[in-house]
């Protein structure tokens, strides 16, 4: 396997940092966040290190992406959330402060005081399909 011995999550999935573990595999670790932004606040994690969601192998995506909905079942289950985030900070840019793929699973609850900043924008004319055929020549280049 793969480690970064600097990484914190690399650590706690060497068991040098202990863990509060609700699911493993042997690809995934998935624990209680150490500082929850709701009760039951989990992160699912690779096993093997990998910086950012783009550097994932497809076998190791598809067993993240299985876990996601069983591990929000399992949420809603425990906590008696509302409802769930699932969020994937990808890139300092956009929030990792972990450079470790992980996503967080975030309970919900009415008048939680949680929220989101979702600043919606709108294209110039014609820049969406410029955009869209962009999108559709990088989905199909080789890897």
């Amino acid at each position: 396997m793969s480690r970064n011995p600097e990484c914190v999550f690399c650590k706690i999935v060497s068991v040098e940092i202990p863990a509060s573990v609700v699911y493993e595999d042997q690809t995934l670790l998935c624990f209680l966040d150490f500082n929850p932004l709701s009760p039951g606040h989990l992160l699912i994690v690779t096993r093997d290190h990998y910086a950012t969601l783009t550097e994932l192998p497809s076998d190791v995506s598809s067993k993240l992406g299985s876990l996601l909905p069983l591990a929000g079942k399992a949420l809603i289950e425990v906590t008696g959330a509302s409802g769930f985030n699932v969020l994937c900070n990808n890139g300092s840019v956009a929030g990792q402060i972990v450079p470790h793929v992980h996503f967080h699973l975030i309970p919900r609850f009415d008048a939680d005081g949680l929220g989101y900043r979702w600043s919606a924008g709108s294209y110039e004319e014609g820049k969406a399909n410029q955009l869209a055929a962009e999108y559709q020549k990088a989905f199909t280049k080789p890897s």
